[in-house]
């Protein structure tokens, strides 16, 4: 009894110091503490087999237990690391971009770290943790590419570092640094670069066309020498007396117009479309849609309503672009419904000046009187633009083979849903509000499309 009590406290005694080491001083076993344990358990298993080798296994345990002790001692010595984070100045959604830590050391000599950062759960990152060795007060720059998936503000918190004792029996983690928030953008910039930026010279090469209709508007743009064809009453007399010769005047589209863009925050806007949630698809058309709108000269202003309710009055020039970001790079949807009626009157109480209003939207067969009379009120002032998002899904399910009776009725279904969303877009068409009724691949070129022609109606 007393040999089986020995046995039991020589085996389960290392284990109850590792534990009380564990909790008391914070460390834990490494890689090299279990590899000894496991050489020490199968000696142990040896010398009960094989006589003789007992001195072997006792010799062991105590060698164990100085180095044990002692790495203990000298890990508890070495002092938390310095920790500096480096953000890019924002993210786009989705888009990788590079985070700089610099780890400074602290210990008297050569020292193994291991570092994690405090990353949301929204963020995703491949490269991390890094491990290395770092010399004594030595630096160190990591870089690792960041994702976030989700828009706003985004906080990672203090970093953790892992620091293992010289003879790598021990470890310890450390909290160190400090939280930071950044800023998580839409990814506009393909939607961008696709239709304007990589063709900003001609951008009718993707659909859009800016509009220059000479002589049908208001604004003076500029004199011209006569060219044939020209009427008399473009000829500026004033300046024909002058030069001698004839000139004309041109025109340009009229400038300094109001576009408002009216955007869907309610509950029907967070279904997803593809990978991302059908509100990051309009985000994407207004962004487009404001780039022209001010690449036009005209003044762009955003308002959303459905639980979130917030106003940016219009700003002018493609530098306002920044601006725009900013208010809506934290939009979010709420579980609230839409509620149009409240948003007509917000607007006609914020906007009085005759303006372009957009809605983006996604509106269904029941909802009726409940959009109708809104925008009719609406378009009483300003010109009246719906744009509403067709669920790439509800397109593709046309494309399948019907197989079943399940399936035919699923069919039919869908087509009476997008009927009765038709008769809506029909309805508004007879009280002279325009549409907009397409994909999410489609919405940005559509919209900006239909934002030139409406703009002559302002």
């Amino acid at each position: 009894m007393t040999s089986f009590l020995t046995g039991l406290l020589l085996y389960v005694g290392p284990v109850v110091v590792i534990v009380l080491l564990w909790k008391w001083l914070k460390l834990k076993p490494a890689v090299g503490a279990l590899y000894a344990a496991s050489v020490w358990l199968c000696l142990g298993l040896v010398a009960s087999v094989v006589p003789g080798l007992e001195g072997l296994w006792w010799g062991g345990l105590v060698v164990w237990s100085v180095l044990g002790i002692l790495d203990a001692v000298l890990l508890s010595m070495v002092p938390a690391p310095e920790f500096r984070r480096k953000l890019p100045g924002r993210f786009a959604i989705d888009v990788a971009a590079d985070v700089e830590l610099e780890l400074v050391s602290r210990a008297r000599w050569a020292t193994r770290y291991a570092v994690y950062d405090g990353l949301p759960m929204v963020a995703e990152c491949e490269a991390l943790p890094w491990s290395g060795k770092v010399r004594a007060g030595g630096k160190v720059h990591i870089f690792y590419p960041l994702k976030i998936r989700e828009r706003g503000r985004c906080r990672l918190e203090e970093g953790y570092v892992e620091i293992t004792s010289p003879f790598c029996l021990w470890s310890k983690q450390v909290r160190v640094g400090e939280s930071d928030e950044t800023r998580v953008y839409p990814n506009y910039e393909p939607v961008i670069q696709f239709a304007l930026l990589a063709m900003e010279s001609s951008p009718e090469q993707m659909g859009i066309v800016m509009k220059n209709r000479v002589g049908l508007s208001k604004d003076f743009h500029q004199l011209r020498d006569y060219q044939l064809g020209d009427t008399l009453s473009k000829v500026d007399w004033k300046a024909t007396s002058k030069k001698l010769q004839l000139i004309s005047r041109d025109y340009q589209e009229q400038r300094d117009q109001n576009v408002i863009l009216a955007v869907d925050c309610g509950q029907r806007m967070r279904a997803m479309d593809g990978d991302i949630p059908q509100f990051d698809h309009c985000l994407n058309a207004m962004l487009l849609l404001a780039y022209v709108a001010l690449k036009q000269g005209d003044n762009v202003g955003v308002m959303s309503f459905g639980g979130e309710q917030r106003w940016l009055p219009p700003v002018k020039g493609v530098n306002s672009m920044t601006t725009i970001l900013n208010h809506l790079y934290d939009y979010r949807t709420t579980a609230a419904p839409s509620d149009y009626a409240e948003a007509a009157e917000k607007l006609l109480m914020n906007q009085s000046r005759r303006s372009l209003v957009v809605f983006l939207s996604n509106i269904r067969g029941e909802d009726g009187s409940d959009i109708i009379d809104p925008l009719r009120l609406v378009r009483k002032r300003h010109v009246t633009v719906l744009a509403n998002l067709r669920e790439k899904e509800v397109v593709d399910s046309f494309e399948k083979p019907v197989g079943s009776l399940e399936e035919a009725l699923a069919l039919g279904a869908t087509q009476q849903y997008l009927d009765e969303r038709q008769a809506i877009l029909k309805e508004l068409a007879a009280h002279g509000i325009y549409s907009v009724d397409e994909t999410a691949q489609d919405l940005p070129v559509a919209l900006a499309n239909a934002y030139l022609v409406a703009r002559e109606r302002v």
